[in-house]
Parts: C-alpha cells; sequence; structure tokens
C-alpha cells in the first residue's frame, strides 16, 4: 500500500460499489462544502489495475474533491493478492459506522467555538442550517443529569428540547427527580416537557380551596398586566395545580355527579353505550361526570345518558315483578321479603348500618392500594418469575380495567406518545424482534410494571387481574407496615379494637388510644391489614365464580336464557313441568362482567 497524489478526475468509479442509489443531493453538497473549507480528512483507496486507477472505497469522496475544485488529493493505492476483500471493503465503509448523538455534536460545537470557529463558520463548513447549529446549542442550557440520559441515544424531539431548555436548572432537576426513568426504561420525554411547560394556571378557575393548595405547594403569582376586576393570580405549577384539581373532586363531588376517567387524547371517557347530552343542567335520567382538563385545569361537566335497563323478570304465577326486582327499583326490603315504599328505611336497625362509619375510609383504601401496588412492583423487580409465568402474567396484566388497546381498526389520529412504546423499543433491534431472553424478561416484568395498578385513581386500578398476579408471585412479603397512626386513623374504632383485640392489645377507652397501642405493639414487628393481602377473599371468589357461570351461561342458545315479558297470567304448558321451572323467582343480576372479571374467571 503507497499514498499517491492524483488528480480526482482520472480516478475510475468502482464498477462494483455497493452503493447503486445515488444519495440525495443535499448530502452531495454538505460533503462538497466540507471538503472545500477543510480539506480532505480520509483518501479514497483505490487498486491499480491495468495501468487505471480503479476505485475501491470512496466515490462520494471522489465526486465531492471534484466538485470542490481540487486539483489534487492523496489516493491510497493498495495491492497484493487480497482483492477478495475490495468488494467487503466498500460495503464495510457505508454500513459499519457510528453517527455523532446530539449530546456529542454539542460538545464539538462548543469545543469549535473555542478554538475561534463561529457559528456561521461551522455552519458553512458542515453545510448545516444555522438552526441546527442554535438547536444544538440548546444542549448548553440542559440540566447535567438529563444531559447524561441523552448521550445514552434516548434523546427528546425538537420541541420537547425547547420547552426543557427554557426552564431554569433548578427547574430541570426537580422535574428530573420525578420523572427519571429506571435503569431499563426509556425517558417520556414528553412528561417531563409538560412539567417544564410554563403554561398559567389561574386561580379563578380552581375548585380547591386554600387549604388544598397549600397541602400541594402551590404558590401564586400576580399578574400584572391582566384586566382588572378579576382574580388574576396565576401558577405555572401545572402537576400540584392539576393534583389540587383531582383531590378536590375526589373530596367534595358534588350529589349525583361522577369522576370520569381521561382517556389517551386527555378527553373524558364515558361509559359503554352511554350517549352524551348537550346542555347545563342533566335532566331526568341523565348523569353529570366531571373531569379535569388537563390542558386548561378547569374542571368540566360532562352530561350523558345512560341505555334503559333490560325489562324486570315477572312471576309467572302471578304476572307481578318479583320482590327482588322491586326492591333493585329504588324500594327497600324487609326481612320478610315485603317490599317498602322507595327511599323507606324499614329498622332502626337499618338506619344505624346505613349512617355507621365503614371499617375503611375512602382514604385508607386509597392507601392500600398505594402499598398494593408498590409491593407488587418491587416483587415484579426481585422476585424469580419462570418464563411460563411471566408470559401469562402479561397476557393476564392487559386484560386490567385501566389499560387500553389501540387496534389496527379505524381510530382517530393523534395519539399521545405511552409509556408503552418505550418499554417495547429495547425488544427491536434493526428493524426485528430480539431474541436475548434476558431483554424480552426484562421488557415484560416493565411491562407488568406498566399495566398492574390497583392504586386509587381515575381509571387506573386494574382490578382482580392485579391482586392475582400479586398473590402469584408472593408480593404479599414486600407490603409495608401498616401499624402507623396515618393508616390506622383510616380505620374504624370497632376495627381497630377488633385488630387490637387478635394481636393481644385490650380496647382503650378511646379509639386514638387503642391506636397507639396497637402502633406500639407493632414497633417490632411487621402488621399488614387483612384486607390488603394480595389472595382474594372467599367472597370475592364465590363472585368471580358466579361470573363464571354467567359467562357460561351467555354462551347457551338466547332464546333458553330470554325472558318472556308477555308471558299470561295463567298457567301454560311450560308452567305445568317441573323440570322447566326456573331455580330462583329473583330477577337476573342487571350488568354484565368487567373485562377483569371475565379473565379472572376464565
Amino acid at each position: 500500500m503507497n499514498l499517491r497524489q492524483v488528480d480526482p478526475k482520472t480516478l475510475v468509479p468502482n464498477p462494483a460499489n455497493p452503493r447503486r442509489t445515488k444519495p440525495d443531493a443535499a448530502y452531495e453538497d454538505q460533503l462538497a462544502a466540507n471538503i472545500r473549507e477543510i480539506g480532505l480528512i480520509q483518501p479514497p483507496i483505490a487498486r491499480e489495475i491495468d495501468g487505471r486507477l480503479v476505485i475501491k472505497a470512496g466515490d462520494r469522496r471522489t465526486r465531492a474533491c471534484i466538485a470542490a475544485g481540487l486539483a489534487t488529493i492523496p489516493v491510497l493505492v493498495i495491492d497484493g493478492d487480497d482483492a477478495n476483500h475490495d468488494s467487503m471493503r466498500a460495503f464495510s465503509e457505508n454500513i459499519v459506522r457510528a453517527g455523532l448523538g446530539t449530546v456529542d455534536m454539542w460538545r464539538a460545537i462548543e469545543a469549535l467555538c473555542g478554538d475561534g470557529w463561529s457559528e456561521d463558520g461551522i455552519a458553512t463548513a458542515l453545510s448545516l442550517p444555522p438552526r441546527v447549529i442554535k438547536r444544538l446549542k440548546l444542549c448548553g442550557s440542559i440540566h447535567p443529569a438529563i444531559l447524561d440520559q441523552m448521550a445514552k441515544g434516548d434523546e427528546p424531539n425538537e420541541r420537547d428540547l425547547r420547552t426543557i431548555a427554557s426552564a431554569s436548572r433548578e427547574d430541570q432537576a426537580e422535574a428530573w427527580k420525578k420523572h427519571k426513568p429506571k435503569k431499563t426504561e426509556r425517558t417520556s420525554w414528553w412528561e417531563l416537557a409538560r412539567a417544564l411547560t410554563k403554561t398559567r394556571f389561574y386561580a379563578r378557575d380552581a375548585e380547591f380551596d386554600a387549604k388544598i393548595a397549600k397541602a400541594n405547594g402551590i404558590l401564586w403569582e400576580e399578574d400584572l398586566f391582566a384586566q382588572d376586576g378579576q382574580d388574576n393570580r396565576f401558577t405555572t405549577q401545572a402537576d400540584a395545580y392539576l393534583n389540587a384539581q383531582h383531590e378536590y373532586l375526589s373530596k367534595k363531588l358534588p350529589k349525583g355527579h361522577v369522576i370520569l376517567p381521561l382517556n389517551e387524547q386527555g378527553e373524558p371517557k364515558l361509559p359503554a353505550k352511554a350517549t352524551r347530552i348537550y346542555g347545563d343542567k342533566p335532566g331526568k335520567g341523565e348523569i353529570a361526570g366531571r373531569y379535569v382538563n388537563e390542558r386548561t385545569g378547569c374542571v368540566e361537566t360532562v352530561i350523558y345518558r345512560l341505555p334503559a335497563p333490560k325489562p324486570v323478570a315477572k312471576s309467572k304465577a302471578k304476572g307481578k315483578p318479583t320482590a327482588t326486582a322491586v326492591a333493585g327499583a329504588g324500594g327497600s326490603t324487609d326481612e320478610a321479603g315485603d317490599a317498602g315504599d322507595a327511599g323507606e328505611i324499614e329498622t332502626a336497625a337499618e338506619f344505624v348500618q346505613t349512617s355507621s362509619r365503614p371499617p375503611v375510609t375512602k382514604e385508607g383504601l386509597k392507601m392500600i392500594g398505594d402499598f398494593q401496588t408498590d409491593a407488587l412492583h418491587e416483587a415484579l423487580d426481585k422476585v424469580e418469575i419462570d418464563d411460563q409465568t411471566l408470559i401469562a402474567l402479561l397476557v393476564l396484566a392487559f386484560a386490567g380495567d385501566n389499560v387500553q388497546v389501540r387496534t389496527g381498526e379505524k381510530i382517530e389520529p393523534g395519539q399521545i406518545y405511552r409509556r408503552r412504546s418505550t418499554i417495547a423499543y429495547p425488544l427491536i433491534s434493526g428493524g426485528v424482534l430480539t431474541f436475548d431472553p434476558d431483554t424480552i424478561r426484562t421488557g415484560a416484568r416493565a411491562m407488568l410494571k406498566h399495566a398492574l395498578c390497583m392504586r386509587d385513581g381515575f381509571g387506573m386500578q386494574s382490578g382482580p387481574v392485579a391482586r392475582i398476579a400479586g398473590n402469584e408471585i408472593d408480593a404479599d412479603r414486600f407490603l409495608p407496615s401498616m401499624a402507623t397512626q396515618e393508616f390506622l386513623s383510616c380505620l374504624s374504632k370497632p376495627e381497630i379494637e377488633r385488630i387490637g383485640s387478635a394481636s393481644g392489645v385490650l380496647p382503650r377507652p378511646t379509639g386514638k388510644a387503642t391506636r397507639a397501642a396497637v402502633v406500639d405493639r407493632f414497633k417490632t414487628e411487621r402488621f399488614v391489614y387483612p384486607a390488603a393481602n394480595f389472595a382474594l377473599s372467599q367472597e370475592e371468589l364465590t363472585k368471580l365464580a358466579e361470573t363464571q357461570a354467567r359467562l357460561a351461561a351467555a354462551n347457551d342458545d338466547e332464546s333458553d336464557v330470554a325472558i318472556d315479558d308477555e308471558a299470561p297470567d295463567g298457567p301454560t304448558e311450560a308452567d305445568e313441568d317441573p323440570e322447566d321451572e326456573p331455580a330462583s323467582d329473583e330477577a337476573p343480576e342487571a350488568g354484565s362482567p368487567s373485562q377483569s372479571e371475565q379473565m379472572a374467571a376464565e
């Protein structure tokens, strides 16, 4: 191999060049401009054949040198008997290469600026638009920890990068603590950008009071340029403001209203078969659903109507609705089975039972959901799970009540980039699915953690499938001790006394004293509230069995299970046959099982 100075116009193009499709003219111009500015960096490789130099690697560089007007260029001329490697050399130089990431390009530009290069000079030498250089220089405003994540190849799009770079380093550091991905995950950049978006949320649109605002750490600023005569306080703390609005909805929901979950586009998700009604107030038979508009921060209301319930069954003996059907329509039923007036409370005992405090408050159930979800996620991280169980759990997780699947059917475009994509990307290499067992197991565990949830939120709970999954992988042992004042204060006095008696703690004069004694009893031991265990109770197992029976019955011929609403009062041929007599006079249970109940029952 020897180096020669050669006129590039005398070089013969490679007849076996693997790049048969000519590159875009912009790339050709970029290479020519770069060579014109700083010269040729890597000489082409050629082989002398019949007195002529035939290019074996570097056709683009040669054409760029001619376009740049260079009279001579250095060329590496190879010799020897390894001509059979020439095709591989030409192919390798187009394949075995790695481009610079955004962070490395920014660092290189900073180094060039330190050497006296201007931004315009860099743009000219690299044949890049000046806006690209300015975009790369946004990295200089990025928090170092975020830059380290970007350097790994996990980069945001340009819009999210501008949003992040426009925030202060302190705000970036605070947001990164909340949205920093785990080792095997990719960053959800849109969530990080949203947390740093300086959208103004005004106090006049807030439903929550000062107490909730203080609890969420909301700090108000005054808009001095706004119109007088209105509350012009605002905050840019998007997450805190939205959390406060959600907290208000969960605690002070008006009577007769329901909280609606949101779909992936941030729009309210109505129940199945519900019809939206446009109006200011709900009418008879209509329901008002409330939700937080995450774009504006306002609590908004949607009115909808559910389809009419199925007709109730009639007693074939008398042609009258059964007692259970009457009670279900609004009336109450006494111990003898007689139906009372709608809304009537039959006995004093029933009144006491209705108005007494439940064993666990709503806040307590929310804490249990948090405990269970954290324990389930920790178990998915640490417990050894065989592949068959892992795949089965993964399938089960996607039957959760909180999982939405976008199919190939005709749906509206504009879906928001979701967490599932960041989990799925590591399983793809070069456009095909990886078969690395460790990568697949890591992705399966991450997807399970993403899907399975028991937190008390807006459409977040997976339902029974999460409990079954947690029980399968023994997530109970990751539950924290619940013998704390914070959790035990969510239990009623009778429930605290029952727990104390079971633990050898005698009841105290007050519920507060009993709680303190239970906390002291479990100072050195772990206490898990029985209802927080993952295993389904006998009552829940019975309900699943009933669901399974309903699913099996649903597969029968419709005519065999249909209710004859026009049955005559007198006896019929079917009535005289005892084998055709129904097992119960009660009306069939209204509604159909949820998706999670179906999967769990199966």
